[in-house]
């Protein structure tokens, strides 16, 4: 940046700001942090203002902005503390609250929501700027995006330059149709597949990923994905997998390597016997805790019931069951052993363990996964719902990534 000072003249500048979290944007509406223009032309190239200064522009302003500054004199150039006066004075619209944009899954993409911090300006539709910086957040088997809602809510109050981006899963939620409306085997393989879909569509690249349980395995194979585009990525990512092991699921009668209360090869089998439509939810929580199941558990999967069409006042599926049973088969037997043991680079994957897990985690696997370079971090006084157990825990395990992440895509 450079000022022709023979140049100056009395004349208007019209400076395009961009806030600090868009800096290194390539976007044609702010190509460059200097951009500007002028109503009235300046003789010769003078461009007004220094890297110091654009700084302290972007950094006092947390949207895309034009602002009209009088430079009357090259002390009003070279010392402009006017127009930062200026800009301390604009009131700029704040969400007090994060965003939150819905999306029913039609035959094309999974159903999602977009959970944005308060400093995001970004939209699916129409947006030329850069995308803030992404988390994409799975759920487990039988769940849906708002068993994660909450938490999300909350990564995106503390971390508010980001946006979480929840799914619900095919065969799940609203994207129950999926699985048979894609034409693929119903899978951990198909599911990821179907996440990086609705991400090309949105014209995403996430920064991080998080997986609970059976998500745990979907991200590790966007992960997996990820690396067949190439020997690198075009930035880091890092995964995390909530209290999930990586390798195929042992037999029970191989050992005591998983508690047997509430586990999913038992629930599904049982959910499949359930007769549907039913007069109440009371009935299908009744029905489970009478077969051995917690009443947590039993609470919770009466969430996926819904009235039906033909009867308001009976109850069926809003989850495809048949798809399910063969998702969980897929989870069973899929190990990602190979791939953590040389992933692509530029991804990096961290297992955070509950203290109270449903699964038992094998010394050996632990050790094999530090071994590998991936580390385990060991989260107390929660159980395999880890991010409702203990979430301000959860949260400081997860919060240096989401700060390193956004650093480093900034440079």
């Amino acid at each position: 940046m450079w000022c022709n000072k023979n140049h100056v003249q009395d004349c208007v500048v019209e400076i395009v700001t961009v806030p600090f979290f868009l800096r290194a944007s390539s976007s044609p509406q702010f190509p460059s942090l200097r951009t500007m223009r002028t109503t009235t032309p300046l003789k010769g190239r003078a461009s007004c203002f220094d890297r110091a200064l654009i700084w302290q522009i972007n950094q006092r302003l947390c949207v895309p902005k034009r602002i009209r500054y009088h430079v009357k004199s090259e002390a009003s150039l070279l010392e402009p503390v006017g127009l930062l006066q200026k800009i301390d004075r604009l009131e700029i619209p704040r969400q007090q609250n994060p965003t939150i944009r819905n999306s029913n899954a039609n035959g094309a993409h999974i159903a999602y929501e977009l959970v944005q911090g308060a400093l995001v300006r970004w939209s699916t539709v129409g947006s030329c700027t850069r995308p803030p910086p992404t988390c994409v957040f799975v759920h487990g088997i039988l769940g849906s995006r708002r068993n994660l809602l909450s938490f999300a809510q909350r990564l995106a109050r503390e971390f508010s330059s980001w946006q979480i981006l929840l799914v619900d899963l095919r065969c799940h939620g609203e994207s129950a149709g999926h699985g048979m409306a894609s034409h693929k085997p119903n899978g951990v393989e198909s599911a990821a597949a179907d996440v990086l879909d609705l991400l090309r569509h949105l014209k995403l690249f996430p920064e991080v990923l998080i997986g609970h349980s059976f998500g745990g395995k979907v991200v590790m194979s966007m992960a997996d994905q990820f690396g067949r585009i190439g020997p690198r990525l075009p930035r880091p990512v890092q995964v995390w997998v909530l209290d999930a092991l990586p390798g195929a699921v042992r037999e029970h009668h191989s050992g005591d390597l998983r508690l047997r209360q509430d586990h999913p090869a038992d629930l599904i089998p049982r959910l499949q016997e359930f007769p549907v439509p039913t007069e109440s939810r009371a009935t299908l929580q009744a029905y489970l805790v009478q077969s051995g199941f917690s009443e947590r558990v039993a609470s919770w999967v009466t969430s996926n019931l819904k009235p039906t069409q033909e009867d308001p006042r009976k109850l069926s599926w809003t989850i495809d069951m048949k798809g399910i049973s063969d998702m969980y088969a897929s989870y069973e037997a899929l190990s990602y052993w190979p791939f953590l043991s040389a992933p692509t680079q530029g991804i990096r994957v961290d297992f955070v363990r509950a203290e109270n897990s449903s699964y038992v985690w094998p010394k050996d696997d632990i050790e094999r996964l530090k071994a590998y370079g991936h580390r385990v971090h060991h989260l107390p006084q929660a159980g395999h719902w880890l991010h409702a157990d203990n979430p301000d825990g959860l949260l400081e395990i997860l919060a240096p990534t989401f700060t390193y992440a956004r650093a480093s895509t900034s440079t």
